[in-house]
């Protein structure tokens, strides 16, 4: 990190250098050819002393006062002041960025891009009010340069912050067929704005919002699960299934998020032979250790333990899992139970202490961008912030 740092204080000692240079170069018309020899100021070659004896913070102070500033260095003001921030100082380089901004050689796309540095310092200080200001007035114009464009991706990563769900919206929906990235992000905000609504029993508001985060992005598990609640609760079960059939085709990751959901469902119609038949093509969609197991238990009331032990295994010899086995150990206990055993084989409970053991300190959920695990879903990850990136966990211990 020193070396790096070291490389960027020196390329701004050289074109600290080359100003001044520049500066005596135009002063030498006017003088006689003796004054040709004179030597630049004093604070450049102390900067550099202070640069080779691995000095950088007192090098860079020493530039700051030796370089004036003008059209011509501006972006080596901007860099030293991108520089302290990077390092954590960003009280530093706002007080680099609030004396461009005083300064009347900027030009009017200069003034921006300096005002754009500001407010990315005030964020970093935690000053929200005063980067909104800064990055409102800059994207005020109709004009979409590339500082506009990242003034508006700074205050819509601001308002998310701060959870203003429908102020980001505002400012993100007219611009997102040029940013179909943010398509997920804005479906999950107005998932925000439904929970909230439901919240204030504003359903029929709650379902449209919901119904615009699937056009927005068709594969927000959230936003299935959302509605199919929201049926539950008016009494409607065909719907609510119906949610759940487009989540499991769209996102079938997410099948494990759904089951509680779409038990509450079946149970609400009373089709339990139903829920059974949804289960089993659920399993040959993904074969899933939750679903499995919630398949085996439905077998298991209907049909007798004998015969979920069989269709059990069976299908953990398709899709082995930890959780299936500590599943079929229990069957298999309770098998033993029914025939009169009072105490089950010691063998089983000595598996079934082992795999418990192991479930317990496995990873239930994971995101797929950074690698945060969690052991309840988070729809948005909190190490990277992105939305909908968690998921389940699968494999052998896992789903």
């Amino acid at each position: 990190m020193l070396d790096v740092l070291l490389l960027i204080v020196l390329m701004a000692a050289i074109a600290i250098g080359y100003g001044l240079g520049y500066r005596q170069a135009s002063r030498r018309a006017s003088f006689n050819a003796r004054s040709s020899y004179q030597t630049p100021r004093r604070e450049y070659f102390v900067g550099l002393n202070y640069l080779l004896n691995e000095q950088p913070d007192e090098a860079i102070h020493t530039f700051i006062q030796a370089l004036e500033v003008n059209s011509e260095n501006v972006d080596t003001h901007i860099a030293l002041g991108k520089l302290f921030r990077t390092r954590g100082e960003a009280d530093k380089a706002a007080r680099i960025h609030q004396n461009l901004l005083a300064r009347p050689a900027l030009s009017p796309q200069q003034n921006e891009q300096v005002q754009l540095e500001l407010a990315r310092d005030f964020i970093a200080l935690g000053v929200h009010d005063r980067a909104q200001r800064l990055l409102r007035g800059i994207i005020e114009t109709p004009q979409q340069d590339a500082q506009r464009i990242s003034a508006k991706h700074l205050l819509v990563d601001l308002l998310e912050r701060e959870k203003a769900w429908q102020e980001a919206l505002d400012i993100l929906l007219p611009v997102l067929k040029q940013q179909p990235r943010m398509a997920r992000p804005a479906a999950h905000w107005l998932c925000e704005i439904a929970q909230q609504e439901i919240q204030q029993s504003s359903r029929s508001l709650a379902k449209r919002h919901l119904k615009k985060a699937l056009q927005l992005d068709s594969a927000c598990a959230r936003a299935y699960l959302l509605l199919a609640e929201l049926e539950i609760d008016n009494g409607h079960h065909y719907p609510a299934i119906a949610h759940l059939r487009a989540l499991a085709q769209h996102a079938p990751a997410h099948i494990p998020s759904m089951l509680p959901t779409l038990e509450r469902a079946y149970w609400l119609g009373n089709d339990i032979d139903d829920y059974r038949q949804h289960l089993s093509s659920l399993v040959e969609q993904a074969p899933l250790t939750s679903v499995i197991i919630r398949l085996s238990e439905q077998i298991r009331q209907q049909d007798g333990v004998e015969e979920a032990i069989r269709i059990t295994g069976n299908l953990l010899a398709r899709a082995p899992s930890l959780g299936g086995l500590d599943h079929l150990i229990d069957l298999y206990i309770e098998s033993q139970q029914l025939e009169g055993r009072t105490q089950p084989d010691e063998r089983l409970l000595l598996l079934k202490h082992h795999t418990r053991a192991l479930l317990n300190n496995r990873t239930r959920h994971r995101c797929g961008h950074c690698g945060f695990s969690c052991d309840t879903l988070e729809w948005q990850c909190p190490s990277c912030r992105r939305w909908g990136t968690i998921e389940p966990v699968t494999g052998v211990e896992g789903e």
